[in-house]
């Protein structure tokens, strides 16, 4: 007999997992199909971010600061040790630890909530009827009144430098390395590569950052991105722009690089190299030919602002859809969908959604940066507050950046929130807290924030905004 469901999910990850516990939530019916396997062949739920993405790595990050702190950062507090040594075998396993306790806690809400966890190959047939190839090879068809396609994303390939998993290795090979490799080649300068860049430089890697842009992480306020340039040269990672590869050579245990520049041809040796280009929508073999969904030339599936594909009861989110590869874009747009199959009147405010690369130090943002809104023609002010002025930053030894808010000069409504320091992605948050309710600069200014904390550089940079600000000179007069 046909098993018949309210909705199925095709994805546990981000998206997905967050969808199916909330329509359970809401009482519908709900199974979630996910073939990801971990190491011992038993299914992970988590999807990307909870395997080999955003937790693993911040896993490491954690750990690799940690190490990177007690060798260089503990005299400044009277703090002496004997030489400090970092077994990699052992931070690997910690993050595994993590992972394995996360995912199986994925599975526990699935049972707690009533979720059905369907293990296998999940593909949108014709009438919202979805074909379940089980790891056996069974096929089996299941029927919904919705589904919801969360298939996700996987790294990009590119020809000059094809992964191997040994000596060419992408994100999630990245994760996985059991010592420190001498010489390490990234290819892309954004999140995934800075993040990984960082991890092994901290631990002793010779870092090279290949990126074709001329311009760094672009996506972010110029400002900061000045800054982050500065500082991660400082922090040793060799980063060189407009540095397009053109192909890759291994012999043995290296790789020899080759790529473009202004001056022309140039090599380099490598002992591994992480290929971080970007990921691309994982959509192949998701759609029978004959879904209704229709797809661009890219792989992405055609959604509205409502996450709603061109088949009635049908919906996608995540990285198969327009719109940044961010989890919590995807599990935000997952309780979107399902209130709205409940007829709530749900949606997301995609202006405000914040960005966050967690190097050390932290860059976040929310809203719009300074370039872009005077691209449109909208007049503004600014207030920073560099947490070296920061009382909370000094005492802990981390005064590196500052904070920015963008206003509009004739409302004072703000615009953007920008960070690069301590906290970002916290302070970034408070930013987005405040936009989402309309908040003018005056607004956060007046507010009562604690003292000594890292918050207090947001409530400086917006009383800098109308030239108010108490801990630093202000630029202007009010």
């Amino acid at each position: 007999m046909t098993q018949k469901f309210d909705l199925v999910v095709i994805g546990a990850g981000p998206g997905g997992y967050v969808a199916a516990i909330k329509a359970a939530q809401l009482g519908l019916k709900t199974a979630c199909i996910e073939k990801y396997q971990d190491k011992e062949g038993k299914l992970a739920l988590g999807g990307t971010c909870l395997n080999v993405g955003c937790i693993p790595s911040k896993a490491l990050l954690d750990s690799s600061w940690k190490f990177y702190e007690a060798k260089n950062g503990f005299k400044v507090h009277g703090i002496s040790t004997s030489e400090v040594t970092m077994d990699v075998p052992a931070m690997v396993g910690r993050k595994s630890a993590i992972v394995k306790g996360l995912t199986g806690g994925v599975a526990s809400l699935f049972k707690a909530n009533g979720v059905i966890s369907l293990q296998g190959h999940g593909k949108l047939l014709a009438g919202k009827k979805v074909e379940l190839t089980r790891p056996d090879g069974t096929v089996e068809v299941i029927e919904a009144e919705n589904v919801i396609l969360a298939s996700g994303s996987r790294p990009i390939d590119i020809p000059p430098a094809p992964v191997d998993n040994n000596i060419i290795v992408d994100s999630t090979g990245a994760l996985e390395f059991q010592q420190v490799p001498k010489r390490l080649g990234v290819i892309g300068a954004g999140v995934i590569g800075l993040e990984l860049g960082s991890v092994w430089a901290r631990l002793g890697a010779q870092v090279t950052v290949l990126e074709a842009l001329e311009k760094f992480i672009p996506a972010a306020d110029e400002q900061v991105s000045k800054e982050a340039l500065k500082t991660f040269t400082k922090q040793g990672l060799d980063i060189k722009l407009g540095a397009r590869v053109t192909g890759s050579k291994v012999s043995g245990e290296e790789v020899v690089v080759t790529y473009t520049d202004a001056t022309g041809e140039q090599t380099i040796t490598f002992d591994k190299l992480i290929v971080a280009v970007g990921r691309r929508p994982v959509t192949t073999e998701l759609l029978a030919s004959d879904s209704g969904v229709t797809i661009d030339e890219r792989g992405f599936i055609f959604v509205d602002d409502q996450c709603a594909t061109s088949v009635p009861g049908v919906y996608a989110i995540g990285d198969v859809v327009r719109g940044l590869m961010l989890a919590h874009k995807a599990s935000e747009e997952g309780i979107m969908v399902v209130e709205r199959i409940k007829g709530h009147k749900a949606q997301i405010n995609y202006d405000l959604i914040p960005s966050v690369i967690y190097t050390h130090p932290e860059i976040a943002w929310v809203g719009k940066t300074e370039q872009t809104l005077k691209a449109e023609g909208v007049e503004v002010n600014v207030g920073t507050f560099p947490f070296a002025a920061s009382g909370r930053a000094m005492a802990a030894n981390d005064t590196g950046g500052f904070v920015k808010v963008i206003a509009d000069a004739r409302t004072d409504r703000v615009l953007g929130v920008h960070v690069i320091g301590p906290g970002a992605a916290e302070l970034v948050q408070q930013g987005a807290i405040a936009m989402e309710f309309g908040s003018s600069a005056e607004d956060i200014g007046m507010m009562v924030f604690s003292h000594p904390t890292l918050s207090e550089a947001l409530h400086e940079a917006a009383l800098a905004v109308n030239g108010g600000a108490i801990h630093i000179q202000n630029k202007k007069k009010r």
